[in-house]
């Protein structure tokens, strides 16, 4: 009897640490989105509208959600993995008609859909956080200038590092050209040292391999540039540090990614970075 009843008090076990797992989770991208509140309530993309009470019903093209009141919205700080949403579809139909609680961020879109946190009130999940934290989706601000959920990047670190979901092939490499040339037109995440960078009038250009070498090129806008720099880091700071991007790949004259938020940009050594 003892034998047979095992199983099932594992079962219980691996239940309940999944929902203090789900807890923690849920509770992380809270308090995120609170220190972003508090600290970013200057910038209007990020202010948060009135709260209301809605239901998955459906999920439409990247990710669009379809709701009760017949509204739709995208999730704010993900990228819609294009190239293989079958697993993410799955995980977030898996809360269709439950009641959500949903947070519009900014204005809408062109499209007229709202950018919402969204959270399973009878479950305590985060939809975002959640599909983050199984490895489903890219953390992305998007057209946005700032990533208005930082906390989204602590989850897809844990993801990155038990190699779930889209992470099993892990992160580019930025002087794999060739690689990457492959991915144009796809969004991904790479990181390399940085060996260049070169200032310039308009754009800044932040080299991942030699003059004369197949790799990854980051444009930065002068605006961009600019936040960068307010955080301490330049031209001297960013040669030889480890870089991670993030965005679309682009040819021209080589792989390149254009950056529009400066939380794109992740220096993986920054303190260092920041020390010199």
């Amino acid at each position: 009897m003892a034998g047979g009843s095992e199983p099932g008090g594992v079962r219980v076990q691996h239940v309940r640490i999944g929902r203090i797992l789900g807890w923690a989770n849920f509770a992380l991208v809270l308090a995120g989105s609170a220190q972003a509140e508090a600290t970013r309530f200057v910038v209007p993309e990020c202010r948060a509208g009135s709260t209301r009470q809605d239901a998955l019903t459906g999920v439409g093209e990247r990710g669009e959600l379809i709701l009760a009141s017949g509204s739709r919205a995208i999730l704010g700080g993900i990228r819609w993995p294009v190239e293989d949403d079958g697993a993410a579809r799955a995980w977030l139909l898996r809360h269709r008609d439950r009641p959500l609680e949903l947070v519009p961020r900014g204005e809408a879109d062109r499209w007229g859909r709202a950018q919402v946190d969204a959270a399973v009130l009878d479950e305590a999940v985060d939809l975002a956080g959640g599909l983050i934290a199984e490895g489903l989706a890219y953390v992305d601000a998007g057209e946005r200038d700032t990533l208005c959920r930082p906390a989204l990047l602590s989850l897809e670190t844990e993801a990155r590092g038990a190699a779930r979901g889209l992470w099993r092939t892990g992160v580019r490499e930025g002087r794999e050209g060739g690689a990457l040339r492959e991915a144009t037109g796809r969004f991904i995440v790479a990181q390399g040292r940085v060996v260049n960078v070169g200032e310039r009038s308009a754009r800044t250009y932040v080299d991942f391999a030699k003059r004369g070498e197949d790799g990854l090129t980051v444009t930065v806008s002068k605006r961009t540039w600019r936040q960068l720099r307010e955080r301490g880091l330049s031209a001297a700071t960013l040669r030889g540090r480890l870089v991670r991007v993030r965005g679309v790949v682009e040819s021209w004259r080589g792989p390149t990614l254009d950056i529009a938020s400066a939380d794109m940009i992740e220096v993986l050594d920054e303190e260092r970075a920041l020390r010199r």
